[in-house]
């Protein structure tokens, strides 16, 4: 993997304002350090260009792993996984009415949701954490 310039760290903080780009968690919000991650990975010809990094939660960044594409459970098809530089969150996902798990509005936002685990037990419970404290869900989504 090559490196990634602090600089460029900074830009990518930004462009996500300091948020996951998959579950939209805050980096307020959670202990580790969120991470930078390639949208079209390295290992399948990905670049370090900022157009292909986000910022990624470290649970996200491993489920997502190498992965572009995954099956909608709805469609059976095979789709590109959601893109954060190219696609709006708010069109391919929103959070159920009690904020703890993300839905799929969209083939790209179900087959994400599955290959990214983004509502794996944890995930949901400690959402409803973040919703009893008023943390959650993001007002401003990304």
């Amino acid at each position: 993997m090559a490196y990634i310039n602090a600089t460029m760290r900074q830009c990518v903080r930004a462009a996500f304002a300091d948020r996951c780009a998959y579950c939209q968690c805050s980096q307020n919000h959670v202990p580790g350090k969120l991470e930078i991650e390639h949208i079209h990975p390295e290992s399948r010809g990905g670049t370090n260009e900022e157009i292909n990094l986000c910022l990624a939660c470290r649970s996200c960044n491993l489920s997502k792993s190498d992965r572009v594409e995954a099956t909608d459970p709805l469609t059976q098809e095979n789709i590109s996984l959601f893109n954060p530089r190219t696609q709006n969150w708010n069109e391919h996902f929103q959070w159920s009415p009690d904020g703890a798990r993300i839905l799929g509005k969209t083939p790209t936002g179900r087959a994400t949701i599955i290959a990214l685990s983004l509502n794996n037990e944890l995930a949901v419970t400690v959402r409803c954490e973040w919703v009893r404290v008023g943390w959650h869900p993001p007002q401003d989504q990304t």
